[in-house]
């Protein structure tokens, strides 16, 4: 069986690169939904973190890790999250059939950019619920862009997770794939021999926010971003 490709730490965490990074156009995909049904149905892109709403804070990461432009698929409470949010530079997608899963916001966010005709030869794509991720981890997988066929994700301990990189050559392979809470899984899994995995257990946590009991991840200082 054919395995992923495993990477280790590289040079550009030794400065997170910004948006004047030469080399392949990486656009951030954020995901930002979720309207947190199993905490009480509090919309997870308005959580406060810090100063900043959640929403905020998770735009700013990809951003601050080099991605040129954000994306941001907003689906409970969108308009509230218009009015609220600041996301300067940020393109707002929204996906009025968020409660079907994430699926649905990773169609309509690769949609989106391959609509706008973009010059991004990728995508790295995140989720609004994972604080313990910054800037670092976002450089390293950004890192490994080479081309429009590129396939990335980060790993910890080996394990695949977020933030995931999507070559454009394979966003509409991963829109028509993407279903309810799946996303990329599925596409990714009959491609692992094309993945490369870049291990970010040493700079990220990728813990997510769920219940109320998770909310403490929220109380701690923002990750670097």
């Amino acid at each position: 069986m054919r395995r992923e490709r495993r990477v280790g730490p590289g040079p550009e965490d030794a400065a997170v690169r910004g948006a004047g990074h030469e080399g392949p156009r990486v656009a951030g995909l954020l995901l930002a939904a979720g309207g947190g049904r199993r905490l009480g149905g509090r919309p997870k892109a308005l959580l406060p973190h810090g100063e900043r709403l959640l929403v905020e804070h998770a735009a700013a990461v990809l951003r601050a890790g080099g991605c040129e432009v954000v994306y941001v698929v907003l689906g409970a409470a969108r308009e509230q999250v218009r009015r609220q949010a600041r996301l300067p530079g940020c393109v707002l997608v929204d996906n009025p059939e968020w409660a079907a899963g994430m699926g649905g916001s990773l169609h309509r966010g690769l949609t989106a950019l391959r609509d706008a005709g973009t010059d991004a030869d990728a995508a790295l794509v995140s989720l609004v619920d994972q604080p313990g991720i910054g800037a670092a981890a976002v450089a390293r997988v950004r890192a490994a862009c080479r081309s429009s066929a590129s396939l990335a994700a980060a790993a910890y301990g080996g394990r695949r997770g977020h933030p995931v990189l999507l070559g454009a050559d394979h966003w509409a392979g991963v829109a028509d794939s993407a279903r309810a809470d799946s996303g990329a899984r599925g596409y990714l899994r009959a491609r692992a021999g094309q993945l490369t995995l870049v291990e970010c257990a040493d700079v990220a946590d990728p813990a997510d926010i769920d219940t109320p009991e998770d909310l403490h991840r929220l109380e701690g200082p923002p990750s670097a971003g």
